[in-house]
């Protein structure tokens, strides 16, 4: 799923300029910034950082990946850390 400190209804115009996602997107906007804030993410100005997260089943965060705003995270750094996490699962 995703996260944005916009608006739902920003989230919803954003989501239907890019034709629809195929995942969730919720809104973190009030308290805005909790969940950003929570994660350490959340800039003093009250945008958060490009991050990517991945949590497991139990709720233990076991991928951390933060960028600037103007970076683009590398879906293929993404997809191997899913793999090497399911494997290790497997293990």
């Amino acid at each position: 799923m995703g996260v944005s400190t916009d608006s739902r209804f920003s989230n919803a115009a954003w989501a239907e300029q890019l034709g629809g996602l195929s995942y969730p997107l919720l809104s973190d906007f009030y308290p805005h910034g909790d969940v950003a804030q929570r994660y350490g993410v959340l800039r003093k100005e009250g945008m958060p950082e490009r991050a990517l997260f991945i949590i497991d089943k139990d709720g233990i965060v076991r991928y951390i990946d933060v960028h600037e705003l103007r970076e683009q995270p590398d879906e293929n750094a993404l997809f191997e850390a899913l793999e090497k996490i399911n494997e290790a699962d497997a293990a």
